[in-house]
């Protein structure tokens, strides 16, 4: 009668498939030494063959003594040729990152329009901060325009733009106007057939 593999033992690595682990069961109850040893070596060819292209990757062999090792479930007393993985080192983890946690006033223009718009503020009036206001406000449209596919009105953008730099910037929508969004349009398989044929 067939076992499913559910029935079977856990593959400890189930990318090698039960085959290999087989292979690293037997090779674990070999008696001799440098025979156990030879019989490691095989393994580990034949393990490489199942990658073949993750052979051009640094470290690979050592990667796969590594595997040998955690399928063996560190019993295999053999001479390794690298030094492997530590048992106790495969359960632990990286130390939690810290991240600095900003309040955000609206969430779909981002942290950094804000300390764009901060930096905007700090330039002495004139051509160079009028064209990076408008740069700022453009780019703001442009971020509404990909939560919103209705028409965004200029009006609502500048009003933002003195809400975060706290009245320092002042753009009339009647004085200047925004670039004008469209959605792409989405290539068909009728138009891409008559580019090649062209």
């Amino acid at each position: 009668m067939l076992d499913y593999n559910t029935q079977l033992k856990k593959l400890a690595l189930p990318e090698y498939g039960r085959n290999i682990q087989q292979m690293v069961d037997y090779c674990c109850k070999i008696e001799d030494r440098e025979e156990r040893t030879r019989c490691a070596y095989s393994i580990i060819r034949s393990m490489g063959n199942l990658f073949p292209h993750l052979r051009d990757e640094a470290d690979y062999k050592h990667k796969l003594w590594d595997h040998l090792a955690i399928m063996s479930d560190f019993k295999l007393d053999i001479d390794y040729p690298c030094e492997i993985v530590k048992e106790e080192n495969l359960e632990s983890k990286p130390e939690p990152m810290t991240y600095k946690l900003e309040n955000i006033k609206f969430r779909h223009y981002g942290k950094t329009i804000e300390r764009m718009i901060e930096r905007a503020c700090e330039y002495p009036e004139g051509e160079e901060r009028d064209a990076l206001v408008m740069l700022i406000a453009n780019h703001m449209k442009k971020l509404i325009f990909q939560i919103s596919k209705e028409d965004v009105d200029d009006a609502k953008i500048f009003k933002d733009l003195a809400f975060f730099s706290k009245g320092k910037i002042q753009i009339s929508a009647d004085t200047k106007a925004l670039h004008e969004f469209k959605e792409a349009p989405v290539a068909t398989k009728t138009t891409a057939k008559k580019k090649k044929k062209k």
